[in-house]
């Protein structure tokens, strides 16, 4: 079998728009997550907090799960924006239920850097990236 130019390169220019479209959602979710916290990641994890970057970092991977099935299941850019934003509609969602309806002290623990509040967020961030990866398949 022959190496066919042209397919690969209409494949890697896919790819390639692909990539930057689902690093523009990804960064902008990191954007507005962070803006919907009461606490800032960015200066608790400067200062070695590490229950911020746990729970921040299963917030990203929460939403990368289903931002990747998105990528895998659909069948152009559009489509993906859409699954793409209802994603991190659904991330933002949890975190405020989480946060601010069933675990009040939440944000207080994190900032103290209680470990044990920070991976219970993230698990509850990934949980819900898992299943929300997993109805996009349907």
């Amino acid at each position: 079998m022959m190496f066919d130019g042209f397919a690969f390169q209409a494949g890697a220019t896919a790819f390639v728009a692909a990539f930057v479209v689902a690093i523009l959602f990804f960064s902008a979710f990191k954007f507005i997550y962070q803006l919907i916290t009461p606490y800032h990641e960015r200066e608790l994890i400067r200062r070695g907090n590490t229950a911020a970057a746990v729970a921040l970092g299963g917030a990203l991977i929460g939403y990368v799960l289903p931002l990747a099935s998105a990528l895998s299941h659909t069948v152009g850019l559009l489509e993906f924006a859409a699954w793409a934003l209802l994603a991190g509609v659904i991330q933002i969602v949890a975190f405020i239920i989480v946060s601010r309806v069933l675990y009040r002290a939440l944000a207080d623990r994190i900032q103290t850097g209680d470990l044990a509040a920070g991976v219970y967020l993230a698990s509850i961030s990934i949980g819900v990236g898992l299943l929300n990866a997993a109805c996009m398949t349907t």
